[in-house]
């Protein structure tokens, strides 16, 4: 079935094809989601999220906004998906505190040596084994990329916020601002560990997920999970440095 079949006689989009059309396509976004995400959030509530997502898309799309309703609904979905995760204690303490503990090993670290560490680096600087920084590691994931509360000004200033907002284009200082943000990341990015920056690619560029990482790079979902969690760590680093010399 194509896009076009989608729309009904009167030129609205049918709610029960698209639905019926696009249900793989959310279950592959919020599959792709868990990456980032810990292991108290379940991929059905996500599903779940991403089909009303799907059905307001389907309500709401105006062909003469110029965009494919595919597009349009991709972005309502994972929007969905998102509001869901910000509305759900779904994060706690004990997975914050470790990816603090992971950014302020690095961070010390990477001044001291004056490049990235070694895993094996980073374990000792915690005074841990590698076996259990690799799991704490797995365990960071989802403390990551949705929270940016270390960058909080204020509870009504978020960094993140910032970065998300839909009036860049009325605001020229903010779209400046996101362009420098974007560069310093692309930047960053390049210069992660071969694999890290592998991983990144092949999960954000890409978008494959963490069975389809793990089988080009031949190593298990979790190991994924664990080189994806310390890539981000790494990031994560740097864009503190960059907001404060911003």
């Amino acid at each position: 079935m194509s896009t076009v079949e989608l729309f009904a006689p009167d030129g609205t989009i049918d709610k029960n094809k698209a639905v019926k059309q696009l249900t793989p396509l959310v279950k592959r976004i919020a599959y792709h989601f868990m990456m980032k995400l810990p292991p108290s959030v379940q991929v059905e509530d996500l599903i779940q999220a991403g089909l009303i997502g799907l059905l307001g898309a389907a309500e709401q799309f105006n062909s003469n906004q110029g965009a494919q309703f595919e597009t349009y609904a991709v972005q309502r979905i994972r929007g969905s998906m998102l509001d869901e995760l910000r509305e759900a204690d779904w994060l706690p303490r004990s997975v914050r505190r470790t990816v603090r503990q992971i950014e302020s090993a690095i961070s010390k670290l990477q001044q001291r040596l004056g490049r990235h560490p070694m895993e094996q680096e980073l374990a000792g600087e915690m005074g841990i084994e590698l076996d259990e920084y690799q799991q704490m590691l797995y365990d960071a994931r989802g403390g990551q990329l949705l929270h940016y509360e270390d960058f909080q000004d204020s509870d009504e200033n978020d960094f993140f916020d910032f970065f998300v907002t839909d009036n860049k284009q009325s605001n020229p200082l903010a779209a400046l601002e996101d362009e420098k943000f974007r560069r310093y990341l692309i930047t960053s990015i390049s210069t992660l560990p071969d694999r890290e920056k592998m991983v990144m690619g092949l999960y954000y560029e890409q978008e494959l997920n963490l069975k389809e990482i793990g089988a080009v790079l031949g190593v298990s979902e979790s190991r994924v999970c664990q080189l994806h969690s310390q890539a981000v760590a790494r990031l994560r680093v740097k864009m503190k440095d960059w907001v404060q010399t911003a």
